[in-house]
Parts: structure tokens; sequence; C-alpha cells
């Protein structure tokens, strides 16, 4: 993959991550997807459904559905280790993004 496109698909990454958890993120999901606050439904569909939604912008984006199930496995594990306060949201963040960025390492090793 050359570099242009790599960098192009990293921004559009990205994008898609702040829109995932800010833009289509509920108040009401954001605090139950963690356990403990859980009211309306049990947290674990709150967070799978959370992941799901990156893990589907992800795979959209890149057009490879294996990325976006590994996107979804890994948004649900960064999401659960700050619901479990082993972290703020800087490094929630942080780690989301570094994922991105090993999503367009990959694909550029792919290609």
């Amino acid at each position: 993959m050359p570099l242009q496109d790599g960098l192009e698909l990293l921004a559009l990454l990205s994008m898609g991550h702040f829109l995932g958890d800010f833009g289509l993120q509920s108040d009401r999901m954001a605090a139950e997807k963690c356990r403990g606050q859980d009211a309306t439904l049990p947290w674990q569909w709150w967070l799978t459904g959370h992941a799901a939604i990156h893990g589907l912008i992800v795979a959209l984006l890149s057009g490879v559905p294996a990325l976006g199930l590994a996107e979804w496995g890994a948004h649900t594990l960064i999401d659960y280790g700050k619901c479990q306060h082993r972290y703020r949201i800087g490094v929630d963040q942080s780690l989301h993004l570094l994922c991105k960025l090993l999503w367009v390492l990959l694909l550029s090793l792919w290609a």
C-alpha cells in the first residue's frame, strides 16, 4: 500500500473511531457497558454492541472483514479495561488509535 493511501486510511479510521465513540455511543451505552452500571440490559450486551459498531466501521472503511473482527475484539478488551478503572480516557483513546495504526500497518504488509 502506498504511503499516501495508508495515511488516508489511518485518517478515515481515526475519524470513524471518534464517530463511534462520541457520535454513535449514547450516554446510556457509555455508562451501562460497564459492570455494575447496567440498569436496562446486562453490561455485556452494551459493551458487545458498542464494540461491534467499531468493528463494522473498520470493516467498511478497510474493506477487510477480518480487521473488523479484530477491531471488535480489541475494542471490547480496551473498553473493559477502562470500565475496570485500569486506566483513564486518555490511555483508552490512545490504545484505540494505536489499533488503527496497527490495522494500517498490517494492510500495508499484506499489499
